[in-house]
């Protein structure tokens, strides 16, 4: 008798076999492979989420480094740009947008000297861009990018009505969060920061 009691109570205690053990609420434990499958999915999503928002930034940064690149190298290499007057010029630009900017003054200091705005704009444009593709003085770049986008939504493109399709305040406003945050990933701003700790 006592054999078959022994199996009995060894059969009423190993209940879980390849399909896991149940605890005394019902739920299944740590073993059940479902359960595990549940938890290895959650951690997969949890990581993707992780890399999401670490990288969250960087498709913003190579779109305005490209962009402020290819603009400074469209005006250095139009003679016409940087004209004090012609069709094209950045005279005959800012001769046309003097009376209905939001800053006249601005204007008339870039009159002053056309050739001399237009280098200062362009160079700007490319410095800028430069730094903010290899995350160099990133948060400096894009305080430069801003104050272009800024200068340039003041003058040029203030008369734009509705002011949604002016495109100078949407790049003042896509160069901010990377004032804030500078270039954590893929940078040399973060090559140059991890090589002083180590030292």
């Amino acid at each position: 008798m006592t054999g078959h009691a022994d199996r009995a109570d060894g059969a009423a205690g190993g209940t879980g076999g390849a399909g896991g053990t149940s605890g005394p609420d019902g739920t299944r434990d740590a073993a059940d492979p479902r359960g595990a499958g549940r938890g290895g999915a959650a951690g997969a999503l949890d990581r993707w989420k992780a890399l999401g928002s670490r990288y969250a930034l960087l498709p913003l940064r190579i779109f305005l480094g490209v962009t402020f690149v290819y603009a400074a190298f469209d005006k250095l290499t139009d003679s016409a740009f940087f004209a004090d007057s012609g069709t094209g010029s950045i005279g005959e630009m800012m001769t046309g947008v003097r009376d209905s900017s939001a800053v006249p003054a601005l204007v008339d200091l870039a009159l002053k000297n056309p050739a001399g705005f237009g280098y200062a704009i362009a160079l700007g444009e490319l410095a800028v861009g430069i730094g903010t593709l290899v995350g160099l003085f990133a948060r400096v770049a894009a305080l430069g990018g801003a104050l272009i986008s800024l200068s340039l939504w003041l003058t040029v493109s203030w008369q734009v009505n509705p002011y949604y399709l002016g495109n100078d305040l949407a790049y003042l406003m896509a160069w901010l969060p990377l004032v804030l945050a500078g270039a954590s990933v893929l940078s040399l701003d973060r090559l140059l920061a991890e090589r002083r700790r180590t030292r």
